[in-house]
């Protein structure tokens, strides 16, 4: 079988399709075999286990004496210990404190070792704590478990894994995902960005008609915002030799920025309305509790026909309310001016987000974005992927494929393709055509399975390739200067779209390797420096660059003599899961294998 698994921040779904050499027998050529989608079994409450759609991507760590005995046990695990799925999170609402939650942000984090226990963040010493990492695997065996229990003779390990990624998260990222899967005892496996399996969902669904949809020169947006994350990706469709190709051409930043913001954004509303109109204070713990409530809201009330309110409640706290519970109502106008003008704002394409000043002492934890318009970071990264040519000041989509849990409301689809389109006429440019159809809770499960067919024979396959251009620190040779450091060079080892499984090597030049003594490498990425190529040399690359975790090592020296320089070429290579390494060469045999860093505990 090939299994597809969407690792999301706020909920994980798996779907599956027949890859036998029997399914194949029963198709028509040019078809695909079906994709089918898991229904998890996981606890909805005590003692209970119900089958879902989707396993929440929450992880509850119980005290000891907090849950009747026996009420956590799994059909296929009796001594369970902790919660995964849809009771972690109502439970979660209850005890927050408790609650393991967004641990894929935490992946990306860089100021952290995303595989050292420190969740759920700033919980009191007595709650075991567990590493992002070790909570990722334990969303993936869970995943395993569950599919193993219903089809003992397809164990999962066994099948052809494509699990999904954002594609914004680094070679960093990717590695902590890698290790999470092997934990979870996945090996079997391929990455796939999610905007691109959205858009292998979307294949799926047109079937052979994709191709009346979309023409030669089409530029596509897609524009995922889920629970935690928003990510852009664009897709371009080519014509070779009389045949469409697709290529993802750019991608965005990891922007923590989504449908967890506007929950926040409700309860904050609701907090100050009741301050004001009945003098009543919230704590941290009914802060969490409503911003949890409000999810539910927002989901209710940004529908296409929906109430004209709903009622939200928070358990109350202290004497003088003798803890009665709080009720308070929000209307379908208070949620759709909070949300709309709040993070879909119009505007124009140059009011774009800015870096803004940081404050120069900050709590540690994730690097949520500071500013709330979506609008805003779209327009900054389309027009960081203008045309080279001057001919527009933005890259101009002709089509928009829409995913993510928050764009389940047409009203904010709606809002989104009237903003690109007020750019487009502005530009001259025609208007954006919607491509629809999409599951949004679902599509991004389907579409790994899909791309896992498509490497099988069935179907178009998109080119990707790594999502950024990776460089390597090279000090430069020139006589020293008093007071200052000679400078540091970056040299381009891996382009932008390098495809997985493939070698590059940087033909007709040697470097000096320092080996036998402690060194330092450093390494450096771009998503919108696409035009450099193996072997092109940045000099000024501190506005272009971001500087990823640096390499401590030692590399062994035959001679044992320390610090010698020898010379050496370099061969980069992207793995099959996507990740990269970096050779150093010796007679042109890759010798010391450069691997990037984890990030260190901070």
């Amino acid at each position: 079988m090939v299994i597809g698994i969407d690792l999301g921040t706020t909920n994980c779904a798996l779907a599956w399709s027949e890859d036998s050499s029997e399914a194949k027998q029963d198709l028509l050529p040019g078809q695909a075999p079906d994709i089918n989608c898991f229904a998890v079994p996981q606890l909805t409450y005590p003692a209970t286990v119900e089958p879902r759609s989707t396993l929440p991507s929450f992880v509850y760590l119980p005290g000891s004496h907090e849950l009747p005995p026996h009420s956590l046990e799994l059909p296929w695990d009796k001594q369970n210990g902790f919660i995964v799925g849809y009771m972690a999170r109502e439970q979660g609402a209850k005890v927050p404190h408790r609650v393991v939650s967004s641990a894929k942000s935490w992946l990306s984090n860089e100021q952290i070792d995303a595989d050292s226990p420190i969740l759920p963040w700033n919980s009191p010493d007595e709650v075991e704590h567990i590493s992002p990492v070790e909570a990722s695997a334990r969303y993936l065996s869970y995943l395993r478990q569950a599919w193993d229990f219903e089809h003992p003779d397809q164990p999962l390990a066994d099948q052809d894994v494509v699990l999904t990624v954002p594609a914004s998260f680094d070679t960093v990222a990717r590695e902590f995902t890698v290790k999470a899967a092997s934990r979870a005892g996945i090996n079997k496996l391929t990455l796939l960005e999610e905007p691109q399996a959205a858009f292998y969902a979307w294949l799926n669904n047109a079937d052979a008609d994709w191709r009346s949809q979309v023409t030669d020169g089409d530029k596509i947006l897609v524009c995922d915002v889920g629970g935690g994350t928003t990510d852009f990706s664009l897709i371009t469709v080519t014509n070779k030799d009389g045949d469409l190709n697709l290529e993802r051409s750019a991608v965005g930043d990891h922007i923590l920025l989504g449908g967890d913001n506007m929950d926040l954004t409700l309860a904050v509303f609701v907090q100050q309305k009741l301050r004001k109109e009945r003098g009543i204070k919230l704590d941290a713990w009914q802060m969490q509790v409503l911003t949890h409530a409000c999810r539910t809201v927002k989901e209710q009330l940004l529908q296409e026909y929906a109430e004209d309110e709903w009622s939200v409640t928070v358990p109350g706290r202290g004497s003088s309310l003798i803890a009665s519970s709080i009720t308070e109502t929000l209307s379908r106008l208070d949620v759709e001016k909070l949300v709309l003008e709040g993070f879909f704002p119009k505007c124009s394409i140059e009011d774009q987000t800015t870096r803004s000043r940081q404050s120069g002492l900050r709590e540690l934890g994730l690097s949520f974005e500071s500013n709330p318009a979506i609008t805003k970071h779209l327009a900054r990264f389309l027009a960081l992927h203008k045309p080279d040519d001057g001919s527009l000041p933005f890259f101009a989509p002709t089509a928009v494929l829409f995913n993510g849990g928050v764009l389940k409301s047409p009203l904010l689809r709606q809002r989104l393709v009237e903003t690109l389109n007020s750019w487009l006429a502005e530009a001259g440019a025609p208007p954006v055509k919607e491509l629809s159809g999409a599951d949004y809770d679902l599509a991004v499960a389907r579409g790994a399975v899909r791309c896992g067919l498509a490497k099988n024979g069935f179907g178009i396959r998109i080119k990707g390739g790594t999502n950024r251009s990776y460089y390597i620190g090279l000090l430069s040779s020139q006589p020293a200067v008093p007071g200052m450091p000679a400078p540091i060079k970056a040299l381009c080892v891996a382009p932008f779209g390098m495809e997985e499984e493939s070698r590059n090597s940087i033909p007709s030049r040697s470097f000096g390797l320092v080996v036998g003594e402690p060194v330092e490498f450093r390494f450096f990425a771009s998503t919108s420096r696409q035009q450099d190529s193996i072997g092109s040399i940045i000099e000024d690359w501190e506005e272009d660059l971001e500087e990823l975790p640096a390499l401590q090592l030692t590399l062994p020296a035959d001679s044992g003599e320390a610090g010698k320089v020898i010379p050496v070429t370099l061969e980069s290579y992207v793995t099959e899961v996507g990740t990269l390494e970096v050779w150093c060469c010796q007679d042109s045999q890759p010798k010391w294998r450069l691997e990037f860093e984890v990030r260190e505990k901070s």
